[in-house]
């Protein structure tokens, strides 16, 4: 594409059709990246690659779970020798998927696993770079010599690989960008495309193109914004890379895979994308699953209803920037997003019907105990509530229902457009109004915009849904509507863990872009309420949108990790989770650890075999700690900067 064709906001092919970014094909063994090639699903080993015997077993076992590409650390020349003898032993077992090596500090590490395996990937902020957190000014001329020196330690690598027919992926990670990066365009996104440029025109000057390039961030927004602005920067030059996409240090569990679908899905929404790592702190054959779900939603993608283009795409992709809204209530404007619950679909609706949404009833007190994750409205459809409701609860009611509660307490209608056009009776505070795209006429947006009441309760039939949503808001701040909107989504007969990555999917990418001014889960099949609780506030969460709980940012350990990081994990967990808002970053090792301690509160890396270094930010506070008090010496760090609160007994 033409750079004087290509629009300020241009990113993807379109913003209302799925279509996938065309990109050149890599061969990576035998195997395909990018072109007409499916989206590859891919994996870590988290052994140590001196352990062949260990490695080969869990690369087969990856494989076996459906990894189409296994990446192996080689933090040494020694490690890098002994991926020859790995890829030996996997190749007698039967198994042809390709290996990847992963280098970061090693130049002479890279040349030797060049001369091996399939494909090298280097992160261009470890790689020849210095990385001391040393703040300076760079004249031109001595950024210049940095970059020569870059062009002398990387050319060899570019051209064994070019000998050896070897692929390469130069992989940014947000954590451990160079200072010189650092020094001149900042911690962002326009830093870390910058720093992946310097080696990608080095490859370039080489005429070598078997690359695919990754931006990798533990920050969603970040991510994205990095991945989209990578891609505008490429279709400016006429450049077609193939992209592996991430988010790193995602974490476990729930809250992992929330993270990752997330970022994740919000590029491949877009058709942006031709490998997926899924990073979680678990045995990486547990990661290939989640990677395969969120792929294979868009096999049949391009079938779906048509959508409106879009004239004028007015937001910014590449930076977070709320949409204005006016206040309802606490709905809109400078309020964090709301969670509405359904509780539409229960037979009866009694005290313990809220328990799963964080309200908690004690029988004998008489009173509400209010979690930091409970609702702020519950939709109850035709039921009524004959018990008196929690201080900080609102409850939606269809409009007909609501006619004979109106004199409640923090009791609201739900409208359909015609309803609400057709002169039925408003609440004086908050009328919620039901709409899809199809909906919005002029006469609808003139009364939503003429109404200080009114919040919009948005949803979508189409198969490419967030797009149809996103459609919707950017028609609303085209006309200039400030009406809050809630981002509604219904599920039916799916799997608990499809509920939790596709509505992470639907609804992540709007909240990342400022859409948003609440989101609303419908579990139609029932029965999922604590399920749907977190999730709702776990996406918004992941999309720094709504702080609720804890926030652990922790790799998903490799050959490099320096100690159980599961169980460290699970131990920090433990004892942590219940401080709300506190960032807590947990590393394996060295490589990204001070980058991403960053955007952490507290850090704990490791350093050496059963050593631990703790962070304030990106301040080292304690070295060389030993492993067995490390966990209570970061509880003595949270408590002597005033961030630790004791748990509530139960």
């Amino acid at each position: 594409m033409s750079s004087t064709l290509l629009a300020p906001w241009q990113y993807c092919p379109s913003l209302t059709r799925y279509e996938r970014w065309w990109t050149r094909a890599v061969r990576i063994g035998e195997i395909g990246i990018g072109g007409h090639n499916p989206i590859r699903v891919q994996s870590m080993t988290t052994t140590d690659t001196m352990d062949t015997a260990a490695t080969v077993a869990q690369s087969i076992r990856m494989i076996e779970a459906g990894c189409e590409l296994v990446r192996i650390t080689a933090p040494s020349k020694k490690d890098a020798e002994n991926l020859a003898e790995i890829k030996k032993q996997i190749r007698a077992a039967g198994f042809n998927a390709p290996l990847v090596a992963d280098i970061h500090f090693t130049p002479n590490a890279a040349e030797v696993a060049a001369r091996i395996v399939e494909k090298v990937r280097v992160n261009p902020g470890n790689y020849a770079d210095k990385k001391k957190f040393d703040v300076r000014e760079y004249t031109d001329a001595e950024y210049a010599e940095e970059l020569e020196r870059i062009r002398e330690r990387f050319t060899p690598l570019v051209r064994i690989c070019k000998e050896h027919g070897t692929a390469m992926r130069i992989g940014t990670n947000h954590g451990s960008l160079s200072d010189r990066i650092l020094n001149r365009y900042g911690d962002t996104p326009e830093g870390m495309v910058e720093s992946a440029f310097e080696f990608l025109r080095i490859c370039r000057d080489e005429n070598y193109h078997e690359i695919v390039l990754s931006m990798k961030a533990s920050n969603v927004q970040v991510m994205v914004q990095a991945y989209r602005l990578l891609v505008h920067r490429m279709m400016a030059e006429g450049w077609d890379y193939p992209l592996h996409l991430g988010v790193t240090e995602a974490g476990d569990g729930e809250d992992g895979r929330i993270k990752s679908a997330a970022g994740i899905g919000a590029l491949l929404e877009d058709g942006i994308g031709d490998t997926v790592r899924v990073s979680l702190t678990e045995d990486p054959e547990f990661e290939i699953p989640v990677a395969r779900a969120l792929v294979d939603r868009y096999n049949d993608r391009r079938n779906h209803a048509p959508i409106p283009e879009v004239a004028q795409v007015p937001v910014d992709p590449f930076s977070h920037q709320r949409r204005h809204s006016r206040e309802v209530l606490n709905i809109g404007a400078r309020h964090v997003p709301v969670v509405m619950a359904d509780l539409s679909n229960r037979t009866t609706i009694t005290q313990a019907s809220l328990f799963a949404w964080g309200y908690r009833y004690s029988v004998p007190l008489d009173k509400w105990n209010i979690t930091d994750q409970a609702c702020d409205y519950a939709f109850i459809g035709k039921h009524t509530i004959d018990f008196e409701i929690p201080g900080t609860l609102g409850i939606v009611q269809e409009h007909a229902t609501w006619l004979t509660n109106k004199g409640k307490e923090r009791h609201y209608p739900f409208f359909t457009k015609q309803d609400y056009l057709g002169g039925a009776e408003r609440h004086p505070q908050f009328n919620l109004v039901y709409a899809t795209l199809p909906d919005l006429d002029e006469a609808f947006i003139t009364a939503l915009k003429g109404d200080p009441t009114a919040v919009l309760l948005i949803d979508t039939h189409n198969a490419h849904g967030m797009a149809e949503q996103r459609r919707l808001l950017f028609e609303l701040i085209t006309k200039e509507c400030p009406v809050p909107v809630i981002i509604g989504r219904a599920y039916g007969a799916i799997s608990n863990d499809a509920l939790v990555l596709h509505s992470s999917t639907d609804m992540g990418p709007l909240l990342i872009d400022g859409l948003g001014d609440g989101v609303f889960i419908a579990d139609e099949q029932g029965g999922r309420e604590d399920l749907v609780c977190r999730t709702a506030f776990g996406i918004l969460q992941a999309t720094r949108t709504r702080t609720s709980k804890t926030e652990y940012i922790s790799c998903p350990s490799c050959g490099r990790t320096l100690f159980d990081l599961q169980e460290t994990t699970a131990r920090i967990r433990a004892r942590t989770s219940h401080l709300k808002g506190v960032k807590i970053g947990i590393m394996g090792c060295i490589v990204n650890g001070p980058g991403e301690m960053a955007d952490a509160d507290f850090g704990y890396v490791g350093t050496g075999p059963g050593v631990i270094t703790l962070y304030r930010e990106k301040e080292v506070v304690k070295r060389n700690v030993p492993s067995e008090h490390a966990v209570d010496e970061l509880i003595a760090l949270i408590k002597e900067h005033e961030m630790w609160v004791e748990p509530e007994r139960t």
